[in-house]
């Protein structure tokens, strides 16, 4: 599985111009493809009179989902240099979509390519990225007596993702997989290991 992944935090617009034609390359974080085909299909609604609406896509941590399309530009020239740039940046669970409003001017095959590419690059460049590293979930069941404490200690470290009180109180944190024997040994001194602790699966958070 992959470490860590780059991401959006939002969604953002970016034009630029190039021999009189207008670039506008459109982003946003997306979970999966309908998510991702439902804001190519908004943004066309957007720019019905726009000559192109290239778009790719990038979906999974590690990459296994990667979708592009030159939309009537000349194979090869739209869509895939605008994935090679979002995978070259390292981003996932992201679309991209690049509209075109024709200047007169022909750009030439390795003119788009710069072009489509060069657009997607500026406009993560403006929009901003955000890191997101594996975490391996776990559980941590603690009496109330020393709950109180704990809580405070760990949310000072932002491992905690949820809290539960019952008759005792279990927190749900996530940690790298690296940090758990150490955690372990933590948690022991911590409770007089009176703490139970639980392995659990594996997610993404932010790094």
């Amino acid at each position: 599985m992959q470490e860590q992944y780059r991401t959006l935090a939002r969604e953002g617009v970016h034009e630029t111009e190039i021999n009189r034609s207008r670039f506008l390359c459109a982003l946003a974080p997306v979970a999966d493809e309908r998510e991702a085909q439902e804001f190519v299909a908004r943004i066309r609604r957007e720019h019905p009179t726009a000559s192109h609406n290239c778009f790719a896509y990038v979906l999974g941590a590690d990459a296994s989902v990667q979708k592009a399309s030159d939309d009537g530009e000349p194979g090869g020239t739209a869509g895939v240099p605008m994935l090679q740039m979002l995978l070259r940046r390292e981003m996932r669970y992201v679309v991209a979509v690049v509209t075109r409003y024709y200047g007169g001017v022909k750009l030439g095959a390795g003119g788009l390519i710069r072009a489509y590419g060069g657009s997607v690059g500026e406009a993560l460049d403006a929009v901003g990225t955000i890191t997101r590293q594996r975490f391996r979930l776990a559980t941590v069941t603690v009496d109330h007596q020393r709950a109180g404490k704990l809580e405070n200690d760990l949310r000072a470290t932002g491992t905690v993702r949820d809290v539960r009180y019952a008759e005792a109180v279990t927190l749900e944190i996530g940690l790298p997989d690296a940090d758990v024997p150490a955690f372990r040994g933590w948690l022991a001194d911590a409770t007089a290991g009176t703490a139970t602790f639980e392995l659990g699966g594996e997610a993404y958070g932010d790094a």
